[in-house]
């Protein structure tokens, strides 16, 4: 039941993102931010955990999961590490995949030819 949950509710989250950006004239760029955004601003109201709780990895692999990542580490580090976690506490929670996106990316890009 949870890989449906995850599926489906990460799939609504993909769908809003492809209909604001089908009836408006927001770029992928402006959809990425705005959800990473619309994600941190949701875990800073400690609104986007429970929802991640019941929705698992449909809730936390989307752009908003990664807003949510940001601002849990650094609510996370706050107590621990006082104002320096303004700038570890998001590093530490989210070093990890963005160590993966670029080691992935960089493969990625020695297997396959540029496109002009």
């Amino acid at each position: 039941m949870s890989y449906l949950l995850a599926f489906l509710i990460g799939g609504a989250l993909c769908l809003v993102a492809q209909i604001v950006m089908d009836l408006t004239r927001a770029t992928p760029a402006v959809i990425l931010a705005g959800s990473v955004m619309l994600g941190a601003i949701a875990a800073g109201f400690g609104i986007y955990e429970p929802f991640a709780r019941i929705a698992g990895a449909g809730a936390t692999v989307p752009l908003p999961g990664f807003g949510f990542s940001l601002v849990s580490g650094l609510i996370k580090e706050l107590p621990k590490e006082g104002w320096v976690a303004l700038f570890s506490g998001a590093f530490k929670a989210t070093g990890a995949g963005i160590k993966a996106a670029l080691i992935f990316g960089l493969l990625a890009s020695f297997v396959t030819r540029a496109r002009a």
